[in-house]
Order: C-alpha cells, then sequence, then structure tokens
C-alpha cells in the first residue's frame, strides 16, 4: 500500500519547513539511509533520510514550498504497486492543492499582504531527530485508522513506532491525524501595503529565509511580551590582558585563548556564586538551573546562532576556547545539530571585536537574561585621587524582570565583575 512522506520536526522550535531541494524525483527507487530531500527551518537547512523503501510515486510539495510539520510531501510506492489516479494523503485530504508559483509581480505594484497561515493549523508536533521509524504493520493500521505518524512518540527499539503505539493511540481517543494544512506553493512575495518611497531601480528585493522569519518572531515576541531592564557596569581589563598574553605564549601555539574565552568561564562563575541569576521564566513556575549551559551568540549568513557551552562552571578554559571554536565552525558551515544549540541557560553576545563599546541585547527566552560584551579600550580612570589610564570594558546585563530581579541582576554583575578583575582565580 502506498505510505506517505511527512514534514517531521527537525529542529525543537520547528512548526514549518521550506522544501529547500529535492535530490529525489518521481520514479526514483529510494534505499533506506538515502538522502531524499534538504529541508530549510528556523535554525539550518538539514537533510532527510528515506525512512521506507521503495518508489517515489509523487513530490506533493515542490521545490521552494513551506509546509506544516505533519503534512505530506510526497507519497511511496511499493516497486511495481499500482496507486490510484485519485489517490489522496490523509495528511492533506481536505487541503488545497499545491499550485504552481504565480508570477512575481512588478516592483512598483501594490498588493495585499497575505496573511500567514495560523500556526494551530498543525497538530502539536513531538520533537523528533528527522525520521520517522516505523513497523509496515504500524504503517498500515495508521493508515486505516487516520493516524499521522509524525504526531507519535515510538516505544520500540530506537523510537520505532509499533503496532502498540498506533492502539493506544486510538483506544485513547486521541487526535492524531495528519494536519489538513495546504501546502503553500513557492508565493510571488508581496511588497509592503501603500506605496514604497523608493524607485524601484534603487533597490534589490531579498527574500526572508526561514531563519530570517524565526528570528524576527522571536525577537518581536521578546520586546512585546518580556519586561525588559537594562544593567552596565565598567571592568578593569589589564590583568585580565595580561594573564591572557602570558597563557597563550607559554602554550607555544597548543592554544590560543580570547577575550571570550575568558568572558564565558567568568559568566559561568557568577552564575555558580547568584543562581538565582541562571533561571528561566515559565506561567507556572520559575525554573532555577542548576547548571550553566551558555548560549553564545554566533553571527552566520543570513542571520544568527547560539551554539550551547554545556556544564560551563565544570570546564576548563583551554576546553571551553576549543569547544567554543568548534561549535562556531560547525555553525557557520550549518553543521550543528539541535541539540547543539538549544537548552541555553543564559546567553552572551559579543561585539567587541567590532569596535562597538557598549550595546544592549535582546533576551533569548525562556532564559532569564543575556550579557553584551563590548570592546576593550583605554580609558582615563580616577584611582586613588590620581587619574590613571587602564584598560576597560562595558557589560550590559538585559533581564527578564519577570524571573530576575533588579538586586539579584545587580549582584551578578558585582560577581562577574569581581571574576574579571581576578583572572587568575576564575581558572582555579
Amino acid at each position: 500500500m502506498p505510505i506517505d512522506v511527512f514534514m517531521t520536526q527537525l529542529s525543537p522550535t520547528m512548526t514549518e519547513g521550506k522544501i529547500a531541494r529535492w535530490l529525489k524525483k518521481e520514479g526514483d527507487t529510494l534505499e533506506s539511509g538515502e538522502i531524499m530531500a534538504e529541508v530549510e527551518t528556523d535554525k539550518a537547512t538539514m537533510e532527510m533520510e528515506v525512512v521506507d523503501e521503495g518508489v517515489m510515486h509523487k513530490i506533493l510539495a515542490p521545490e521552494g514550498s513551506t509546509v506544516a510539520v505533519g503534512t505530506a510531501i510526497a507519497v511511496i510506492a511499493e516497486d511495481g504497486e499500482e496507486i490510484p489516479a485519485d489517490y489522496v494523503p490523509e495528511s492533506s485530504a481536505e487541503a488545497t492543492p499545491a499550485v504552481e508559483a504565480a508570477p512575481e509581480p512588478a516592483v512598483q505594484q501594490t498588493v495585499e499582504p497575505v496573511a500567514p497561515a495560523p500556526v494551530e493549523s498543525a497538530p502539536a508536533p513531538v520533537a523528533r531527530t528527522g525520521r520517522i521509524k516505523a513497523s509496515p504493520l504500524a504503517r498500515r493500521l495508521a493508515k486505516q485508522k487516520g493516524i499521522n505518524l509524525a504526531a507519535i512518540q515510538g516505544t520500540g527499539p530506537n523510537g520505532r513506532i509499533v503496532k502498540a503505539d498506533i492502539e493506544n493511540a486510538s483506544r485513547r481517543g486521541i487526535s492524531l491525524g495528519g494536519s489538513t494544512a495546504a501546502v503553500t506553493p513557492p508565493p510571488a512575495r508581496p511588497l509592503p501595503q501603500g506605496p514604497l518611497p523608493y524607485h524601484a531601480d534603487e533597490f534589490d528585493r531579498v527574500e526572508n529565509s526561514m531563519m530570517r522569519k524565526a528570528i524576527a518572531r522571536r525577537l518581536s515576541e521578546s520586546k512585546q511580551h518580556v519586561p525588559h531592564f537594562y544593567l552596565s557596569v565598567d571592568v578593569a581589563m589589564d590583568r585580565l590582558m595580561d594573564l591572557r598574553a602570558q597563557l597563550n605564549e607559554a602554550a607555544d601555539g597548543a592554544f590560543r585563548l580570547s577575550v571570550n574565552d575568558f568572558i564565558i568561564k567568568a559568566v559561568a562563575k557568577a552564575l555558580t556564586d547568584v543562581p538565582a541569576a541562571n533561571a528561566s521564566w515559565t506561567d507556572s513556575d520559575t525554573l532555577m538551573h542548576k547548571h550553566a549551559h551558555i548560549s553564545v551568540a554566533v553571527a552566520i549568513e543570513g542571520g544568527l546562532i547560539t551554539p550551547v557551552i554545556r556544564f560551563a562552571e565544570q570546564k576548563g578554559i583551554t576546553d571551553i576556547s576549543a569547544e567554543v571554536k568548534e561549535l562556531a565552525g560547525r555553525a557557520r558551515a550549518g553543521e550543528l545539530k539541535p541539540e547543539e544549540y538549544s537548552g541555553g541557560t543564559f546567553s552572551i553576545s559579543n561585539l567587541g571585536m567590532y569596535g562597538v563599546k557598549q550595546f544592549a541585547a535582546i533576551v533569548n527566552p525562556p532564559e532569564g537574561a543575556i550579557l553584551a560584551v563590548g570592546g576593550t579600550d583605554e580609558r582615563a580612570i580616577v584611582e586613588n585621587g590620581s587619574v590613571v589610564v587602564k584598560k576597560m570594558m562595558t557589560l550590559t546585563l538585559s533581564c527578564d524582570h519577570r524571573v530576575v530581579d533588579g538586586a539579584v541582576g545587580a549582584e551578578f554583575l558585582a560577581a562577574l565583575k569581581k571574576h574579571i578583575e581576578c583572572p587568575a582565580g576564575t581558572l582555579i
């Protein structure tokens, strides 16, 4: 019988994906483990593997289509199997058939904005790694009962969906049928409503990627719903810069520590000193984290991503340095796994290398705070009644006031200042 291929959740925050490229075409033979398609998610472009062997009977979502998680994107047939011409996958039985994209309108044309499809149109997905593993019998039962395999967590070996999982879902009366959301074909990109104050030949249009849309959505929600407040402190960097130079010289090329490596370690130590700052807000509870999982903002093409240094309070600075470099390199190559950029408890954003002296970052929910790191420069400082020149850095802490109060934020910055200005103690 035909096997429907569903859009699966390839990242923890993914609700829809864009078919970037089909690597298999209709009529191709599919073997387990091969790459079927490349899917652009809110974090990166990821590969979707072939799970069920057979022949690619029909591609339902053309390249460039945006598809909700749980929606059928293709149909696989067994070798030699005849599929009725009117066959419609369960997940798209009520959906509007995909159509070819309309020609892009002239730039000066005014177009009514297209309302985005509501997230509620797709069922709440179960977190997956991108592959739906199910026994043939389970697939047949799911087909008969109209149950969407993408919405079930398997209990078999390695998460494989088995007959009992289908029967349990059916017995509990849970509506796990496939999403009826239509596959969204590549749309003509409308301009903002109303006339634009630009001539058509004076700009180029760059389509917003899934990542850029996700960044815009999450940061807009953060600024609208998270009550931000900001605290800044200046720290003397002379001792840290001297210690860094000594360690790098002694390493003789074995490693090279950056200022950011010291900041990460100092933040982890400060969170240990002030655990109230290492917290997240939920509507029912405040989560007090036991470990410092530090999210480090990394600029990549088209946006940014935050790989996480886990258990940073337990790691030496050379280990942190090596891990940051390795994760940042794979982030820029688009090779991070979902578990490597999720689950942070506190974020750091450093723009000092660009000559930025001071800035305020936006909190990345559900984390309770983010530290904005400026550059190091020489400043005239009054010390013991005399003016001296010191290397200084400005740090700005953005806090979610629902979970981190002003006094807690100030206490955290005081602890952080101590660790940065006495860096030798941070390494112990």
